[in-house]
């Protein structure tokens, strides 16, 4: 950021907004991670095409110490960051995103016990498989381990 306005200031230009912008995401963005390290903060993201119920669990999660955001859809990860992932999601899932997905090893909820479910959840490389309702004790004990996992 500092390059940009001196350059800018070298020219006698106003500087690009836009890179200023996107350097202070940037600064922010690992400030907040070296914050989350250090403060041993767990970041989960719920992903639900039930957004109200997406939000209730995240909020659930927040109320247990939880740095938890709702999402309709997979959006890119924070790093270290714990996936709860409606398995119903999987079928509108690009190849990137089912990439990113097994590389995050999700905790899959479902309302679904079949067979097929499982053996789709473990295609997608989750870690815990939960059936729906999904028993909030059950949900943090699945995070608690993920959390204990090296990497």
């Amino acid at each position: 950021m500092r390059a940009e306005l001196e350059l800018a200031a070298g020219d006698d230009q106003r500087p690009n907004v836009d890179l200023l912008l996107d350097d202070l995401r940037a600064s922010f963005d690992l400030l907040g991670e070296v914050e989350s390290i250090s403060l041993h903060v767990v970041r989960v993201l719920v992903i639900d095409d039930d957004e109200r119920l997406g939000e209730l669990t995240a909020r659930a999660l927040r109320r247990r110490g939880y740095d938890a955001d709702a999402s309709p859809s997979l959006r890119p990860l924070r790093t270290r960051e714990v996936v709860v992932l409606d398995l119903g999601l999987s079928a509108s899932l690009s190849g990137p995103e089912r990439d990113a997905l097994r590389a995050a090893q999700p905790i899959v909820v479902t309302g679904s016990a079949d067979p097929a479910s499982r053996a789709l959840a473990e295609d997608l490389g989750a870690t815990d498989y939960l059936v729906k309702p999904v028993d909030m004790e059950a949900l943090v004990a699945a995070i608690e381990r993920r959390k204990s996992e090296p990497g």
